[in-house]
């Protein structure tokens, strides 16, 4: 039976993945790498590696790509603060499955950028609990993020589920002992989810889905 449910953020609460996507490709392109999308998922959503290494290859030198990345980070919280990002029906989910479920998010997000998207989402409180980047010791695809929700949780492995739209965290929750959702977005969907326990189309599909291990 489950009892706790661990939800991404960027691409299952909200629409921002494709943001983070166009800062990347805006800033490497101006060293001369061009980011394609496949490469995108490639190193970002399944590995869960970055491209800075592309930037190495030109013979960008560490404070040179660190500065890269500020650039790209700046880039990208001026995209996020524009506008409510929440996925269209994210909220009335979670509206239903709150107080049924503990209820976590399990993001590889900056805790800044975290804040400032869901400054206008209205969906923060509806979770018991939040783990951005900085509360465990490494990112997905790694167990790290999902072993600690679970604890955060009190449940054990066995009742807890992850919601997720990548490889990266697909391989993270399964590396944890935990079950996942999969809901495929526009630059994962041609990704492989063999392992997950359920491939949904949508957000709406997840409390019929959930009925399976009443």
């Amino acid at each position: 039976m489950i009892k706790s449910i661990f939800w991404d953020s960027d691409g299952v609460l909200v629409d921002t993945e494709h943001l983070y996507f166009e800062a990347t490709v805006k800033v490497m392109s101006n060293i001369g790498v061009m980011l394609t999308k496949e490469m995108y998922v490639e190193h970002f959503l399944i590995k869960g590696k970055g491209a800075w290494h592309l930037a190495e290859e030109k013979g960008y030198n560490a404070e040179a790509i660190a500065e890269l990345r500020e650039e790209r980070n700046e880039l990208y919280g001026t995209m996020i603060t524009k506008g409510n990002h929440a996925i269209d029906g994210v909220k009335g989910v979670i509206e239903k499955l709150h107080g049924c479920y503990k209820m976590g998010v399990v993001t590889s997000s900056r805790k800044d950028h975290f804040e400032m998207i869901h400054k206008s989402t209205g969906l923060l409180k509806y979770f018991d609990f939040v783990l951005a980047k900085g509360d465990y010791p490494k990112s997905k695809p790694n167990p790290d993020p999902y072993l600690l929700a679970v604890e955060r949780s009190g449940f054990e492995k066995e009742e807890c589920i992850a919601v997720e739209d990548s490889e990266r965290g697909l391989t993270a929750a399964k590396n944890a002992g935990i079950k996942c959702f999969v809901i495929p977005t526009g630059l994962t969907s041609g990704s492989s989810f063999t392992k997950a326990d359920g491939v949904l189309s949508g957000i709406n599909e997840i409390i019929d889905a959930l009925k399976e291990f009443k």
